[in-house]
């Protein structure tokens, strides 16, 4: 079963770079896109109509094989040329649709909450362009928008008009990013180390003078030789700041890069003229303030270096997810094993695998058996049986046996592929409380140098003389002090390291918005058959009417069974089978959604279902309803059967209720939820089950399309709901509620419905999903209260306020250590994430051992 990472389809790599710009002037352009439910020629006809109207809109086509439309773009400015906008409306309103894709774009230059709120404007800026959430702790960007209307490279040219880079992310998106990180901690970490050895001089000249008053003076040319380390200090280690900052500051959108700049440089300009020219400055204001300078670029490389490195731990599940795969495979041609590169598996392929061996590919398994760990999909740690006709998900690892697969799945398709998409699309989500954080931080640099100018002329007009060079220490000490770091890694690393740590307990989130919404969950409504229960009943009793013999009627009934897929009907043909019963082929058979089956079998017309079924065939039930009550109250289902309109037997079919769901009830009772059970199931059999697990509120008899009723019925009793089902009957109460969860067993899943999927059948993954949801959301608050506490205590201290009552004043070299610590706390804090939820130390040490075993 696919499992989508997106409602549209996602493109890591999006259509070429356009030749040229984006609809501008005279420009010319010829445009090529899918356009979704063509059909026949007449569709051809009606959206060729629609696009040839459009102005500029000319050699307009359509191809019905390919299923795609083009037309070249031009004219004499932009509103005689149609945008992309107008194009997609134009084929939206001639019945068809231009799909939406997810481009996902690697940027270079972000380094704070300013630079995503900047860089996200100008995304959202291009025509066409849906939604756009850019991550600053990936460094990568997600666009939404109509394919083919909008490129990859109208998308990085707008990137690079604000200032930064930009280029399509390749397909490994994990990996890539990986070893991106790895080449930036291993550059910040060398630009440490040459400011720290080019710094330690001067500080040891300007502080020892400090300490040591006989020093002053005692080293000729000191104030040269500082001014030339410091320098090389800001020219070499610290030109980034000034590379990055600089540009920003002259366009009018300064960032941390420009703060930094802008307050080492300040230090080492006027220590540069106390040196070369000091009958420039006022008398008695000629200080030295290199050490400042130097100090602040060195600190700070060393707090991004020290983020960095934990950055790169926040991404540590996802890497462990793609590393599960192996590097090659044992293919079996000719009776003979050849090792291949794991890329170049075709589908249909035969693969042995060995005991002791990571899985190569998703399949089945034609030959050999075997116990597989499955839990770095499922999160379960217990082995499953393998035998032919078995499915396999790669990556996962074989036991004792000898295995034979064939291929059905490669690359992109795979499971493993399309878990790691999904969560990489929830680490790059943005939260809705990050709405607030941008909205402060897209003012917070002009407004911290704001502070910073009013600063120093306070200094200057206020302070008693000589008073320049305590108005330009505190000046700068504000602008170092509130550089917004730890506020834009507030949000995205707690996200990062919270849906990865999801992921190893078997919980997808497949957006992250599904992490704040199932905090504010108040109602969980949970689907019975195959959620509660194993979904794999029983035949128990048959009790036949008067006139009629218990196998006569299994054989009717099974025969008719044999035609559904319904796990009832599995359980009906199982029991017959067991008693050698000849099974005939049904002459007739119909399914009637949320009743029954019938049919015709031996001539005659069969009927089974529930009550309500055969009181719509007008088939009396009092003869056996005393019977039903029983069977129903000891939580049996119970069905009747009608044959030739008459009441014929009584059938019972147990589903045992899953180990570990009345502790999960337990458990999301004792969170303050009200927990409830939605099933199209005989009322009394419903609560029967109910009472075995302590749940109080129950709708039963529902059918399919009355679950989306009872979920409006639960939101306006108690509140935001969680509706917890299969993901395939139980599709459209999964889209209503304000929070979907699919459950399910490995590929056997669907969750197009879904927000968040729980890999395993395990119903404690429940109880994982809204923990973790909540540790997700504590930590984030968490780093944010940090964030912004920390720049509103802080900003007046480094200002000199508390001078005013004899307090002391806040250094540039302090104001840089405290900076570089607040983003390394914050991402710290969030990398405890790492050690939140688990089912168990038997299940946690079991997924360690996995995803810590060599491939």
């Amino acid at each position: 079963m696919d499992i989508s990472t997106d409602r549209s389809r996602t493109t890591p790599v999006a259509s070429p770079p356009s030749a040229t710009p984006p609809v501008s002037g005279a420009a010319e352009r010829r445009l090529s896109f899918p356009v979704a439910g063509l059909s026949c020629a007449s569709c051809v006809t009606r959206v060729e109509r629609a696009l040839s109207g459009l102005p500029g809109a000319r050699e307009v086509s359509v191809n019905l094989a390919t299923g795609r439309a083009a037309l070249t773009r031009s004219g004499s400015g932009p509103a005689d040329i149609a945008g992309p906008a107008e194009i997609a409306g134009a084929v939206a309103g001639a019945g068809y649709a231009v799909p939406d894709v997810t481009t996902r774009l690697r940027l270079d230059g972000l380094s704070c909450a300013s630079c995503v709120v900047r860089v996200e404007r100008a995304l959202a800026g291009v025509a066409g362009v849906g939604e756009v959430s850019v991550n600053l702790a990936t460094g990568e960007a997600q666009v939404r928008h109509p394919d083919g209307l909008v490129t990859a490279g109208d998308l990085v040219e707008a990137v690079r008009a604000a200032g930064y880079g930009a280029s399509p992310a390749p397909e490994a998106g994990a990996g890539d990013r990986e070893a991106r990180q790895a080449l930036e901690a291993r550059s910040l970490r060398r630009d440490l180390v040459a400011a720290a050895l080019l710094s330690l001089p001067i500080v040891v000249l300007d502080m020892g003078g400090h300490l040591v008053p006989r020093l002053h003076g005692a080293v000729p040319g000191a104030a040269y030789l500082q001014a030339a380390l410091a320098t090389l200090v800001l020219a070499w280690p610290g030109r980034r700041f000034f590379l990055l900052g600089l540009p920003g500051l002259l366009r009018g959108h300064p960032d941390m890069n420009a703060l930094v700049a802008l307050g080492s440089g300040a230090a080492y300009l006027y220590s540069l003229a106390a040196t070369l020219a000091p009958g420039l400055l006022p008398a008695g204001t000629a200080h030295l303030y290199f050490e400042a300078s130097v100090l602040i670029v060195t600190l700070i490389l060393l707090g991004r270096t020290l983020e960095a490195r934990a950055k790169g731990r926040t991404g540590a599940a996802i890497a462990r997810l793609m590393n599960l795969a192996p590097k090659t495979a044992r293919v079996v041609r000719d009776g003979a094993e050849t090792e291949v590169p794991l890329a170049s598996l075709k589908r249909g392929d035969v693969v042995r695998v060995r005991p002791g061996e990571r899985i190569a590919a998703d399949g089945t398994v034609v030959a050999g058996t075997s116990y597989v760990d499955e839990s770095m999909v499922t999160g379960e740690p217990a082995p499953v049986a393998k035998r032919a006709g078995s499915a396999t998900v790669g990556g996962t690892v074989n036991g004792q046996g000898s295995l034979d697969l064939r291929v059905g799945s490669v690359g992109a398709e795979t499971v493993l592929a399309q878990i790691v998409r999904m969560v990489e699309t929830a680490q790059g989500a943005k939260l809705p409380i990050q709405a607030l954080v941008d909205r402060v931080t897209g003012r917070f640099v002009p407004a911290v140098i704001g502070l910073a100018l009013v600063t120093f002329l306070a200094w200057l007009a206020f302070a008693p003389a000589p008073a320049l060079g305590h108005a330009l220490v505190n000046a700068i000490a504000v602008l170092i002090i509130a550089c917004p770091c730890a506020m834009g890694l507030a949000t995205p690393t707690s996200i990062m390291v919270g849906t990865g740590r999801a992921a190893e307990q078997g919980v997808l989130f497949r957006n992250g918005t599904a992490l704040q919404a199932l905090r504010d969950v108040r109602v969980v409504a949970l689907d019975k058959t195959g959620t509660l229960t194993e979904g794999r009943p029983t035949l128990t009793d048959l009790v036949p009417a008067p006139g009629f013999g218990d196998e006569a009627v299994l054989a009717a009934i099974a025969a008719l069974e044999s035609r559904s897929e319904h796990p009832i009907a599995r359980a009906v043909v199982a029991a017959a089978r067991a008693r050698g019963l000849a099974l005939p082929d049904p002459e007739a058979f119909e399914t009637v959604t949320g009743y029954g089956i019938a049919g015709r079998v031996a001539g005659r017309d069969v009927a089974i279902g529930a009550r309500r079924y055969m009181e719509r065939l007008g088939v009396a039930t009092d003869s056996l309803a005393a019977e039903a009550a029983g069977l129903a109250a000891s939580g049996r289902s119970p069905l009747y059967v009608a044959i030739d309109q008459r009441l014929a037997a009584l059938v019972a079919v147990a589903d045992p209720v899953k180990a570990g769901a009345a502790e999960a009830v337990t458990a999301l009772r004792a969170q303050g939820l009200v927990v409830a059970m939605v099933t199209g199931d005989d009322r009394r059999t419903a609560e029967g089950v109910a009472r075995a697990l302590g749940i109080a509120e129950v709708a039963a008899e529902v059918l399919p399309g009355g679950k989306v009723e009872a979920v409006q019925r639960l939101r306006a009793a108690h509140g935001a709901v969680a509706f917890v089902g299969d993901g395939i009957n139980d599709a459209p109460a999964l889209a209503e509620a304000e929070i979907g969860l699919a459950i399910g067993t490995g590929t056997d899943i669907a969750v197009e419905s879904a927000d968040v999927v729980l890999m395993s059948g395990d119903p404690g993954a429940l109880v994982e999903a809204f923990s973790l949801s909540r540790a997700v959301m504590r930590n984030i608050r968490q780093n944010l209260f940090w964030a912004f506490a920390y720049n509103v205590a802080l900003i007046p201290v480094a200002a000199g306020v508390l001078t005013l009552v004899g307090g002391p004043a806040l250094s540039p070299v302090l104001a840089a250590g405290a900076m570089a610590l607040s983003s390394f706390f914050v991402v710290g804090n969030a990398l405890r994430l790492r050690r939140a939820g688990g089912r168990g130390a038997a299940a946690s040490g079991a997924r360690a051992a996995l995803v810590e075993r060599p491939a």
